[in-house]
């Protein structure tokens, strides 16, 4: 790997590095923030409702800006929306103003939604340069972000410091890294060339990705595993708290510990890609969730649901990465097919907050949380879609041949 693209990796880690430490700094400061706010666990989920529909606004819109302008502006505008919102959630917080929080919510959501999108094409396009898997290790800077967050948090939490500074700080923080990061992004990737047609010559069609079933069946993975992670950082800290008893600052522990099962599953995700390809270990995570799950929803028993957050956390880690990363590669137009498996994902996003807070608030989150449950499990099912079908070179081609990130040696030359 050459000087630029090791700078260009680098970079891209610190621009997962910092949504990651951007939202576990303000889910685990949600118990407070419902205190100040005096909302109910229904009223928490019409609050960030303003998440969702940021998100969803934000992927909507990528795909095109990424064709239209690279992905290193659009990188650039998301990441910035992402650091402002922790400003406007602490002023909200600050004020005891829903509204506020919920536009600081509505800011990170339109950040990160439009934001990832590019962050993930310009990943993929370094996987496809190297020829290594890098998306799930990408994601994994996303998750150490969660756990340093979730930990800062934590000491927040207990020492009773206020929600407006520690959110402050946060912002200060990553708006260093933001500028130090983004000098090393070329500009162009992702980019569309636009060709200017006379007489009767007919412009080229792009492939209509949606009609894709393959690529639907990825989008059906990532809108699943997108769910199980969402809830968790969503709803986790008041999950263990009125679901299991658990203090407050315990709570944000255990998510810290979801934090840190995720980070471990990305960062080590890479060998079991490598060696047993994408279909085995994206059914072995789903089941890991699946059951991680069962025991948070059907144990009585704060120890065991608290343990059990590590399976969830292990089995939610790499599905939304190696979707990606298969969605990526599944054909051509790269940009526009990590954009629509990326839009289905953050369906999950836009019904998940406010759904399972109208359910937590009628029946408990517990009972909420079998909604995930089965979602997860269809992910069980859906597994073989990310298989890359590729044709793989005779031997008698000269010469080293490229890989395909993600899959297993016999297959891609890894």
């Amino acid at each position: 790997m050459d000087l630029a693209t090791r700078r260009r990796r680098t970079a891209l880690f610190l621009f997962f590095l910092v949504p990651g430490l951007s939202i576990s700094s303000w889910v685990t400061r949600t118990p407070d923030i419902r205190d100040q706010l005096g909302a109910s666990t229904a009223q928490m989920g019409i609050v960030l409702f303003g998440l969702s529909v940021g998100s969803m606004l934000g992927v909507l819109g990528s795909g095109a800006l990424v064709a239209k302008f690279g992905t290193r502006p659009v990188m650039a505008v998301g990441t910035a929306l992402v650091i402002l919102s922790m400003v406007v959630i602490g002023c909200g917080a600050w004020w005891q103003s829903a509204s506020v929080v919920m536009a600081g919510l509505f800011l990170f959501g339109a950040g990160v939604g439009g934001g990832e999108v590019a962050v993930n094409v310009d990943g993929a396009d370094v996987e496809r340069i190297t020829g290594r898997t890098v998306l799930p290790t990408l994601h994994g800077f996303f998750s150490l972000g969660t756990v340093v967050g979730a930990a800062l948090g934590i000491v927040c939490t207990a020492g009773g410091f206020p929600v407006q500074w520690h959110l402050g700080a946060i912002a200060l923080v990553t708006a260093a890294m933001f500028a130090y990061a983004l000098r090393a992004v070329p500009h162009g990737v992702g980019k569309v060339a636009t060709i200017k047609l006379t007489g009767s010559a007919e412009r080229p069609k792009r492939p209509a990705v949606w009609k894709d079933r393959r690529l639907l069946m990825i989008g059906g993975i990532i809108l699943t595993m997108a769910l199980a992670e969402g809830a968790a950082n969503d709803w986790l800290p008041l999950l263990m708290v009125d679901g299991h008893d658990m203090d407050p600052a315990l709570g944000s522990a255990v998510y810290t510990g979801f934090a840190a099962s995720m980070t471990l599953g990305r960062f080590g995700g890479g060998f079991f890609i490598n060696r047993y390809g994408r279909t085995p270990v994206v059914r072995a995570s789903a089941i890991s969730a699946a059951l991680g799950l069962c025991a948070v929803i059907f144990v009585d028993n704060g120890l065991v649901a608290g343990a059990a957050v590590l399976l969830w956390g292990l089995g939610a880690s790499l599905g939304f990465p190696l979707a990606l990363s298969a969605a990526g590669d599944s054909g051509p137009d790269s940009a526009a097919r990590v954009s629509l498996v990326a839009m289905m994902g953050y369906v999950a996003f836009l019904v998940g907050p406010p759904g399972l807070g109208f359910l937590g608030d009628r029946y408990g989150l517990r009972a909420a949380m079998t909604v995930v449950l089965a979602f997860v499990a269809i992910a069980i099912f859906l597994a073989p879609a990310v298989t890359t079908r590729r044709t793989t070179p005779t031997s008698s081609t000269p010469g080293p041949q490229p890989a395909s990130a993600g899959e297993p040696q016999d297959r891609a030359g890894h």
